[in-house]
C-alpha cells in the first residue's frame, strides 16, 4: 500500500462518521469528498490538505506550527496543510470534520448535529 493510500485510508477512517463522505480523487490525488465536493486531499507523503476557514487556519498555524502550516500556494486561501506524521487521530478527526462542514450540504450537517 502506498503512502497516499495509507494516509487517505487513515483520514477516511476518521471521517467515516460524517454523512456522505466518500474516498475519491481531487486534482489527481486521493481525496475525501462530500456531495461531490472535495474537503481534504493527499498532497505528498506525510502531508494532507484540509479546508479550513481563514481565521481558524491562522490561529491553528500560530498555535501549533508543528502540525499545521501553509505554503505560498495556500496563502490567503481557506485551506492548510497537516503534518500526518505529527498529528494524533483526535486532532485530525477534528480538522476533517471542520473541513467537511465547509462543503457538506445543510441536511447532512443538520443530521450530524442531531437536528
Amino acid at each position: 500500500m502506498s503512502a497516499a493510500d495509507r494516509e487517505i485510508a487513515r483520514a477516511a477512517r476518521l471521517a467515516a462518521h460524517l454523512p456522505g463522505v466518500e474516498v475519491s480523487t481531487w486534482y489527481g490525488t486521493p481525496a475525501l469528498k462530500v456531495a461531490g465536493k472535495g474537503f481534504a486531499r493527499w498532497k505528498a507523503p506525510g502531508e494532507l490538505m484540509v479546508l479550513c476557514p481563514l481565521g481558524l487556519k491562522e490561529a491553528l498555524i500560530e498555535a501549533e506550527p508543528g502540525l499545521y502550516y501553509e505554503t505560498a500556494h495556500y496563502r490567503g486561501w481557506p485551506a492548510m496543510l497537516v503534518d500526518m506524521d505529527a498529528i494524533d487521530d483526535e486532532r485530525l478527526q477534528d480538522r476533517l470534520e471542520c473541513a467537511w462542514r465547509e462543503k457538506a450540504p445543510d441536511k447532512p450537517v443538520e443530521a450530524q448535529d442531531g437536528r
